[in-house]
């Protein structure tokens, strides 16, 4: 018997998953089902790139479901620590001084299924997140990145 991994989100991040889930189930496997009777119609499937990219997509959606389901069904909600408010943790956003040019960056540290770096949301795996938590607003950290160490101030953590 195996262990299944865990995947740490927030709520909205599990609703968010949630939601895409309901979509490729009800819209988008409706589609693509669509699309390859379409490509079908057009004769032979032995040259018909229509239909090759039609079941493509085909795979690509019943593997994205596959990792949905896991991915909620393994969900483990952050609850947010009230106690320790001024400590970086999952579900916390953390504001950071890189030193010694003071850019300033904030981040909120959320589980991997629920990463966006675009949104300001990082994965609790990745290199700067590893580093952060666990300390506290004024500590001075080391972050180990593959383009190479930074020093960074915690200013806040919300």
């Amino acid at each position: 018997m195996s262990m299944e991994k865990e995947y740490p989100m927030t709520k909205a991040g599990k609703e968010k998953l949630e939601q895409e889930l309901e979509y490729l189930k009800t819209v988008k496997r409706k589609e693509v089902v669509e699309r390859i009777q379409i490509a079908r119609s057009f004769g032979d499937l032995s040259e018909n790139s229509e239909y090759d990219a039609a079941k493509d997509e085909q795979a690509f959606v019943e593997s994205r479901i596959q990792m949905l389901e896991n991915m909620i069904r393994n969900a483990k909600i952050i609850e947010e620590d009230l106690e320790k408010t001024d400590t970086v943790s999952l579900g916390r956003t953390v504001t950071f001084i890189e030193l010694p040019d003071g850019e300033e960056e904030s981040y909120t540290i959320v589980g991997s299924a629920e990463a966006d770096p675009f949104e300001g949301k990082i994965s609790n795996d990745s290199p700067i997140a590893k580093s952060l938590i666990g300390r506290r607003v004024g500590e001075e950290v080391t972050v180990h990145t593959p383009g190479g160490d930074m020093v960074v101030k915690i200013v806040a953590v919300k």
